[in-house]
Order: C-alpha cells, then structure tokens, then sequence
C-alpha cells in the first residue's frame, strides 16, 4: 500500500537517521531499532539471511515496513500508523548495491545522471553535475563507456558518484566490496574510506567482513535472524561478544601497522612476526583463540610472537571466557572456564601472550 504523504519532526541542525523497524518478510521477521547521526558511519555485520539487505531496502523506501517510524533529517518518511510513506525517489538516501545495478546499455555520465533524473532534474543539469561527480572521482576518462568495460573498483566508484550525486543526507552501502577480487579489494577499500570521509550525512555500511568494518566504520550492530543483538565499537565487541555467532564474526583481534621484513610493526612499536606479506602498510587479524596465555613474568610458549601485558577484564560466555589483556600490544584471548580456572587467572595478573606466526592472516591496509 502506498501512502503518499510526509511531515517533519524537529531534531535540530545534525543530520539524524532514528529508526523503528518492524516488517515481516517470508520466513524474516525483522525488527530492528538505530540512530546514527550525521558523520558518522555504521556497520551492519550478521549471517545471511539475518535481515541486513531488507533493512537497508526499508531505510531507502524500496520495502515499506509494517509497524514503527523512520526519520531522515528531520522528516518521517514512513509510519504506517499515519499513513506516512515516501517513495524511495523523494526520499534523501543514496545506495551503492552489492552488484553496483549499472545500467549497460547507459554511459557511465547517464548512469551517475540517473538518479537526478529520476528526481525530475533536466537533462542539462543532471549531465553538468554528473561530470562534476565523474571528475571527483577521477573517472572522466571514462565518461561515455559502458559500464562492462570498466573494473570493479571503477564500477564502484561510478556506483558511489550515482549515489552521492543526490547530495543525500543518508548514505547507504550493501556489501560494496563483495563483488572485488582479493587483489584489488584493499587499494578500493583505502579509496572507499576516502571518499566516505568526505560525506558529511549519515553513512550505514553492510559487510561481512571485520576487517572492512574496522577500516570504515565507527559503530558496529551486529543483526542475527532479525534483531539487533549488539553494538558498539568494535574493540567493545571483541572483548565482550554477546553470542557464540558474534564471537566468532566479530571477536576478532585487530592490528594495524607497517610490514618491514616480514615483520608488522605498530605505531607505538609492538612487533608482530608473520608469517607471509609485502613490505607496506598492513592490517593482521588475530584470533583470540590463537593466543596463548602463560602466567607470570616469564614467556613459556615455543612461538615466535610473545608479549608481556596485564589482565583488565575477564568475560564469560558459555563455556568459554574472553580475557583483555592491556600491553604494548593490547589482545583479547579466548580460552574455555577450565582453562581459566586452571591457570587462576585474576584481573590485574601479569601474563604473557603468545601466537604462531602461521596464525596470523595479513592483508594490505
């Protein structure tokens, strides 16, 4: 049902995305609450089939939802109790889909036009501000091909200038790296981070990877079969991941810093022995499963990688515990409750933590 009206509410000058979701889609019963605010930029994490494309389609006016309101900048644009719903055309939102959706039988300047003139802009126009974008995103060259002769980051990049040619208040991004081989992934990432820097809306990003979360985003919320289970920052998550599914997708150890020789170092000079990657700026994932913990002042473990620190928190979940250890190199290590009791491991203890080089995944930063 279309229910072709909109009002406002007042939220002041900060561009505000505040969301009620409750539809039900086939087997999907999504109900899902957020805020982001403007400059900010949200990570929407969880398994497939969990509702994170479905929510997005709501936000952009694609799917109308059953029950609860949403507010983009101040304006309700869908609210089924009022009879509020506004057309993803009249909506402030931009979208980058998983696959891009270009059009091939369209240039690359009448795809960035596309969704001006679906906003009843004049041709002129919309191929004036379609250049302005193409030149932003240095892709003048290409400007009368066809999308198919274009690489993937290219495609995204022309997806990202459609999107951001609005001049939207909420931006949003489904899997926008998916569709990347591993090679160029990283450098398009390092682009996509750029350019999502100077977007000053609301930005919600759906990935599946922790590493692009870590990268681009502020905020992670985790959805699992419909509902959001958690959020926050992604250090808050690795430490204190609410379920078995989140432990194991997000609970992850993040380290960024330079490879030299076969050798990450960080910025306040902790070194991490890897086991294979090129010189360069790098980003090492650790699995706190994979660390080792000893007690005491002295290193008992065989691996390449040992480091000093204390315990500042200790978090169980089931019959496994997460322990934070704070040192050079901040870690979160998981070990089952038996382990944890057999060790006698307390908060404020010295410990040392230990990981196989072979253990560590590297990817380029």
């Amino acid at each position: 049902m279309v229910r072709p009206r909109q009002c406002r509410v007042e939220t002041g000058d900060v561009v505000t995305l505040t969301a009620d979701i409750e539809l039900r889609l086939g087997a999907l019963e999504l109900r899902a609450e957020l805020r982001v605010d403007s400059g900010e930029v949200l990570a929407l994490l969880g398994p497939n089939g969990a509702g994170k494309s479905t929510l997005l389609r709501c936000l952009a006016g694609l799917t109308p939802i059953d029950a609860g309101r949403i507010t983009i900048d101040g304006i309700v644009v869908d609210d089924p109790a009022s009879g509020v719903f506004v057309e993803s055309e009249g909506r402030a939102v931009g979208m980058v889909f998983q696959d891009y959706l270009l059009f091939d039988h369209m240039s690359v300047t009448e795809n960035v036009a596309f969704g001006l003139r679906a906003r009843k802009v004049s041709a002129g126009v919309a191929r004036e501000r379609a250049g302005e974008w193409l030149d932003r995103f240095a892709l003048s060259d290409h400007a009368d091909q066809r999308p198919r002769s274009l690489s993937g980051g290219q495609a995204q990049r022309v997806a990202l200038a459609r999107a951001l040619a609005t001049d939207p208040s909420l931006l949003l991004l489904d899997e926008p790296l998916a569709a990347l081989d591993v090679g160029s992934r990283a450098m398009v990432r390092r682009d996509l981070r750029r350019h999502l820097s100077s977007f000053d809306g609301v930005r919600i990003l759906v990935t599946h990877d922790p590493v692009d979360a870590h990268v681009l985003a502020d905020r992670v919320a985790v959805l699992e079969n419909g509902r959001i289970v958690q959020s926050g920052t992604l250090a808050e998550i690795t430490a204190h991941p609410r379920t078995r599914y989140v432990a194991d997708l997000v609970g992850v150890n993040l380290v960024v810093g330079e490879v030299v020789d076969g050798v990450l170092v960080t910025a306040n000079g902790a070194r991490v022995v890897i086991a294979d990657a090129p010189d360069g700026p790098a980003l090492a994932t650790i699995k706190p499963h994979s660390v080792l913990l000893a007690q005491g002042g002295a290193a008992t473990s065989s691996a390449r990688n040992t480091w000093p620190g204390t315990i500042t928190d200790v978090d169980r979940l089931g019959e496994r515990a997460r322990v934070v250890i704070d040192g050079q190199l901040p870690l979160t290590a998981e070990v089952t409750v038996a382990a944890l009791e057999a060790l006698e491991l307390r908060l404020g203890d010295a410990v040392h933590a230990s990981v196989k080089a072979t253990d560590i995944e590297v990817s380029p930063a």
